[in-house]
């Protein structure tokens, strides 16, 4: 198993108040890992502390080391805009862009300079291809994003971080504001593409844990609790507090 992002004593406070403890992971490439827990437990803010969007909040300190393929992302000189192309974020609730379907789809590659009409018509056909979606809006890809249904701006998202060319998707409760249908569909497009990014997913659902993941970090009280392969954490915990969550004690 190889390592992706690597977490050494990693602390976060807000205003004084700590968020996340002493946080110690190894994330591994290409698979699904699952941060599952209690809410209010520091899921999301551990998960934006590794595109840096919490340094947006006032307040905030942290110590430790975070590293993606080795380089430390909380060093000073760290450039945030390549860190956030990076890592992809798709949040909680679909945030299409005011504009097209294409245009949602190229709008960071446009940003970071290209020009070219034909790459960009690749580009765009490739990732929505990739999340299922092209199929169904191949010939109305002039029309608003907004009037796609959730479902199919969620996978518009998704597309729209795969146009970046990232390693990383962060997947913040990426399905709890869909259908079940629509949900279902969204995970049996991170599991195809597992085999090309390291994925991260926060989620309070157990059962789409355990459909999802490869390795499961549970968090709670902002530390963690513990981590490893999902079939070891979901059939043999070794911590009383683990077993308890998975039983539905607390949660």
């Amino acid at each position: 198993m190889e390592t992706h992002i690597e977490i050494r004593n990693y602390n976060l406070s807000i205003d004084g108040k700590e968020i996340l403890k002493n946080i110690t992971l190894e994330i591994p490439k290409n698979q699904i890992t699952a941060i599952i827990g209690p809410s209010g437990c520091g899921k999301s803010t551990l998960l934006r502390s590794m595109n840096r969007m919490n340094d947006l909040v006032e307040g905030l300190k942290y110590t430790g080391t975070i590293k993606i393929d080795g380089n430390n992302i909380l060093n000073k000189d760290q450039d945030v805009i390549s860190l956030r192309r990076m890592t992809g974020m798709i949040s909680q609730t679909p945030n299409p862009l005011p504009m097209s379907i294409f245009d949602n789809v190229i709008y960071g590659p446009k940003i970071h300079g290209l020009k070219d009409k034909k790459a960009m018509s690749q580009i765009v056909e490739q990732c929505l291809t990739r999340v299922g979606l092209w199929n169904e809006v191949a010939d109305r890809l002039s029309d608003p994003a907004s009037k796609l249904s959730l479902g199919q701006q969620q996978r518009l998202c998704l597309a729209r971080s795969l146009a970046n060319e990232p390693e990383v998707l962060l997947c913040d409760e990426t399905t709890s504001a869909l259908d079940p249908i629509s949900a279902k569909i969204i995970e049996k497009e991170l599991i195809e593409l597992k085999k090309d990014y390291t994925i991260l997913f926060v989620t309070h659902i157990l059962r789409q844990a355990k459909r999802l993941a490869d390795h499961v970090v549970f968090l709670y009280f902002g530390e963690v609790i513990e981590a490893g392969p999902a079939e070891e954490v979901f059939v043999h915990p070794k911590d009383p507090r683990t077993q308890q969550y998975l039983e539905g004690v607390f949660g």
